[in-house]
């Protein structure tokens, strides 16, 4: 079992190289789950540019941030 599988993400903002939407099915098609908003429930959030007031919420609630490179290496 792949460490994301039943896990829960929210991406922020802009990504460089991968859209929310590619994103969103690759996380999908692996088993985990994308929501918009970070709550308690958030395992992880993927942080792009300016990711703003999500970012001071997964700090505030101890959740898991991970940068696009981080992201992209865990799929593999």
């Amino acid at each position: 079992m792949k460490p994301h599988a039943a896990k829960t993400f929210v991406l922020t903002s802009t990504s460089p190289t991968l859209t929310r939407k590619e994103a969103t099915a690759e996380i999908e098609s692996l088993g985990g789950k994308v929501t918009d908003s970070v709550s308690k429930k958030t395992d992880y959030l993927v942080v792009g540019e300016d990711a703003g007031s999500k970012l001071d919420k997964a700090h505030a609630f101890g959740i898991k941030t991970l940068t696009e490179q981080e992201f992209v290496m865990m799929l593999k």
